[in-house]
């Protein structure tokens, strides 16, 4: 897809294209999710009912039985897509300014990190007549993935399905399905055999 001039900063977030996110309209969906994620972060887990109301506002969508233990981050919220069965442990932080799509049956270790955004390598194209410049790649995680403790995975990754992730592992490269991989950057062990 190119480049359209007519294209507004929030669809350039959604499309990959650089983009300026002090733009008025993303500002305004930022602090809209703040308001739900400090809503959500003063839940007890004594009132399920209320913290999957407010997930079901802040995400795209959400499935069955998910647990989200407070507390949880994230940027926009309306950019996460989350299945079945699926446990995040505490301080996870999502920056969605991409998609970012979970499978079902997957669980999240303590301080998860999702990144979407990022900015050029190349000093001159981060900053553009003194505003900051971000581009975003979306995240996708397919179905029954343990993600360990403080991994995080890095913008534009795939995982597939059936794929366990050593704690402390930094995911910078698309996961094949059935892998066990760790490290920083991670690297494939072995390869899981399902019957």
């Amino acid at each position: 897809m190119k480049l359209n001039k007519k294209m507004t900063e929030k669809e350039k977030m959604l499309k990959g294209f650089p983009y300026d996110a002090s733009d008025k309209e993303i500002r305004k969906l930022f602090f809209l999710c703040r308001d739900k994620i400090e809503k959500y972060n003063k839940t007890s887990y004594k009132q399920p009912k209320l913290r999957e109301k407010i997930l079901r506002k802040l995400f795209n969508s959400v499935g069955e039985n998910i647990y989200i233990e407070p507390f949880f981050y994230c940027d926009y919220g309306m950019n996460i897509s989350v299945g079945n069965n699926v446990y995040l442990n505490t301080n996870c932080v999502f920056l969605d300014c991409a998609e970012i799509k979970i499978g079902n049956k997957v669980l999240f270790g303590p301080g998860v990190h999702i990144y979407t955004a990022y900015h050029s390598t190349n000093p001159k194209e981060r900053f553009v007549n003194n505003k900051i410049v971000d581009i975003a790649k979306p995240v996708n995680i397919g179905n029954n993935v343990w993600i360990g403790g403080n991994v995080t995975i890095l913008p534009g990754v795939t995982i597939g399905n059936n794929v366990t992730i050593g704690a402390g592992s930094v995911v910078t490269k698309n996961v094949p399905a059935n892998s066990i991989i760790a490290g920083n950057p991670a690297k494939a062990l072995k390869k899981i055999k399902i019957k």
